[in-house]
C-alpha cells in the first residue's frame, strides 16, 4: 500500500515524497485508519518495522493549529537517543507545516528545557523522569494534550519508569486518545492498559518473537571469551562487507574493555556507547557511525531500543543475551527498509541455554557455522570462566543450652590460694622462734 492510499494531507505527502518514502509498512497502514477513527490503539511490532511513522502520521494528520502554547501531542519514550530520533522524524514530516516540536530528557539542563517549553510547543517528546519533573515545576500545561503516545513501553517498565508513568497518566486530561506501542506484551503492560486505556484496538504487525524475514542469522560455537575477541577481529579484518557493524555486549565494563582492544587493531574506526557515557559523547558516537566515519560501535542493550541507524550491515552478538526478546531487538537494528541484514551470534557452552530460549521464542533454529580454520583458539580463561573449587564446609552442631558448661574457666592452682588473716604475734613467733611482747611505756 502506498501513502497516497492513506488519508494524508498535501503537506505530509509532500514531505514523505521528499524523504523518498512511497510505500507504507504493515504496521503503518494497519494503525492509520484505527488511529484516525479516534479509538485507543495498542500496537505490537518489532524494532525496525516503521513504528515511529505509524503513530506520527495519524497524530500529525489530525493536528490543528492553536494559539495556546501548551502541547497537543505528547510522545513518551524510554531513552534520550529515541527522543532525538522522534524529534528528527517530526521535523522531517512537518517541513511544510507551522508546528513546533521540543524534546526533553534527563542529563541536560532542566532550566534551558523549561525556557524552551515556555516559548510554546505543539509536539512534546520526552523521557518519563524529566517529563514528570518539568510537569511538577509548571514548565508546561497538560490540559491541551489530545493525543498520548507511549513507545517501547515494555522497555520503559524494565528500566524502572513505572511510578513516573503512572504519575504522568494521572496528570493528563481524561478525554484523550492513547496510542501505545510495544514489542512484547507482558502482564505489567496489560495491567497498565486495563487501568488507563479505553478498550484499545490491538494491532499486530508480527507476533512477538518473530524473526525478521530479511535478516540472515548465523552462529559460532566458541570455547571462551578471548576466542570471541579473536573471532571478532578476524571477521572485521576478513569481511569487506562489514561496513557498518553494531557489536552488542552484556555489560558497560566489557564494552570499554573490548573497545580498548579493538581500537589498537582498527584505530579511528571504532566507537563505544553505553549509559555511563556523557550525553554529548553518546550523540557524537551515533553521528559518527551514521555518517560512516566509524565502521563499528560497541554497545550495550540500551542502543537496541534507543537509536535508529539506517543501513546497518551486520549485528554481532558478542554475548548471547539472557532475555530472549532482547535478541529480537538487537538483530532488528539491521535488515531495515526492505534491505538484507546479517546477524551473527557468538555462543559459549555456558550461553547455550540462552540460545535455546531464543530459538524457542522465535520457533527458529539459528544455523551454526564452523570456526575459521586460521582462527587462533585461546586457552586463556577469564576469572568467570575458570573452574571453581568448592570446599566442603563442615558445620559443627552447637551444643544444647542444658549441655553447655559454665561461661568461665576454673582457676589454676597458683591462683586458687585463699587469703588468710595472720596476726602480728604469729609473724613474730615465726621470725624469732618465740612470742615477742611489746613492753609497756614508761
Amino acid at each position: 500500500m502506498t501513502f497516497d492510499d492513506l488519508n494524508l494531507n498535501t503537506a505530509l505527502l509532500t514531505a514523505l515524497d521528499g524523504l523518498g518514502y512511497t510505500h507504507s509498512t504493515t504496521i503503518q497502514h494497519k494503525v492509520f485508519p484505527v488511529a484516525m477513527s479516534g479509538r485507543d490503539v495498542c500496537g505490537i511490532a518489532q524494532t525496525g518495522t516503521g513504528k515511529t511513522f505509524a503513530y506520527l502520521l495519524p497524530c500529525l494528520r489530525q493536528w490543528k493549529f492553536s494559539k495556546d502554547k501548551a502541547p497537543q501531542i505528547l510522545v513518551i519514550v524510554p531513552t534520550r537517543e529515541l527522543v532525538a530520533q522522534v524529534v528528527e522524524s517530526v521535523k522531517a514530516l512537518t517541513q511544510y507545516m507551522s508546528l513546533t516540536v521540543v524534546g526533553v530528557y534527563g542529563g541536560a539542563n532542566i532550566n534551558t528545557q523549561t525556557r524552551e517549553l515556555e516559548k510554546g510547543v505543539d509536539v512534546l517528546v520526552a523521557t518519563p523522569g524529566r517529563l514528570y519533573d518539568l510537569a511538577m515545576n509548571g514548565a508546561f500545561k497538560t490540559k491541551m494534550i489530545k493525543k498520548l503516545v507511549i513507545d517501547e513501553i515494555d522497555e520503559m517498565l524494565n528500566l524502572g519508569f513505572r511510578t513516573q508513568l503512572k504519575n504522568i497518566l494521572d496528570l493528563l486530561p481524561t478525554k484523550r486518545q492513547n496510542l501505545l506501542f510495544s514489542a512484547t506484551m507482558t502482564e505489567e503492560v496489560e495491567a497498565l492498559i486495563d487501568t488507563y486505556f479505553n478498550d484499545p484496538v490491538r494491532v499486530e504487525a508480527a507476533p512477538t518473537g518473530t524473526p525478521l524475514e530479511n535478516i540472515i542469522q548465523k552462529g559460532y560455537a566458541v570455547p571462551n571469551f578471548y576466542t570471541k575477541v579473536n573471532l571478532l577481529e578476524w571477521l572485521l579484518a576478513q569481511d569487506p562487507e562489514m561496513t557498518k557493524v553494531l557489536v552488542f555486549v552484556a555489560t558497560k565494563k566489557l564494552a570499554d574493555q573490548l573497545y580498548e582492544q579493538l581500537e589498537e587493531k582498527f584505530p579511528g574506526t571504532a566507537g563505544v556507547i553505553h549509559s555511563n557515557k556523557e550525553q554529548n559523547h553518546r550523540f557524537n558516537t551515533v553521528k559518527q557511525f551514521q555518517e560512516g566515519n566509524y565502521r563499528f560501535i560497541i554497545a550495550t542493550d540500551i542502543v537496541a531500543r534507543g537509536i535508529d541507524i539506517a543501513e546497518v550491515s551486520h549485528v554481532i552478538n558478542f554475548d548471547t543475551p539472557d532475555v530472549p526478546e532482547n535478541y529480537i531487538h538487537r538483530i532488528g537494528r539491521t535488515g531495515r527498509a526492505d534491505k538484507k541484514g546479517i546477524a551473527i551470534t557468538f555462543v559459549t557452552e555456558a550461553e547455550r541455554p540462552a540460545l535455546e530460549a531464543i530459538e524457542t521464542l522465535m520457533k527458529y533454529q539459528v544455523p551454526m557455522l564452523a570456526l575459521p580454520a586460521k582462527l587462533v583458539l585461546s586457552d586463556v580463561l577469564t576469572e568467570d570462566e575458570k573452574p571453581k573449587v568448592f570446599m566442603k564446609i563442615i558445620r559443627l552442631k552447637p551444643k544444647k543450652k542444658e549441655e553447655a558448661g559454665p561461661a568461665f574457666h576454673a582457676k589454676s592452682a597458683k591462683n586458687s590460694k585463699v587469703n588468710a588473716k595472720v596476726s602480728r604475734k604469729d609473724i613474730m613467733k615465726k621470725k624469732y622462734g618465740k612470742p615477742i611482747k611489746r613492753s609497756g611505756k614508761k
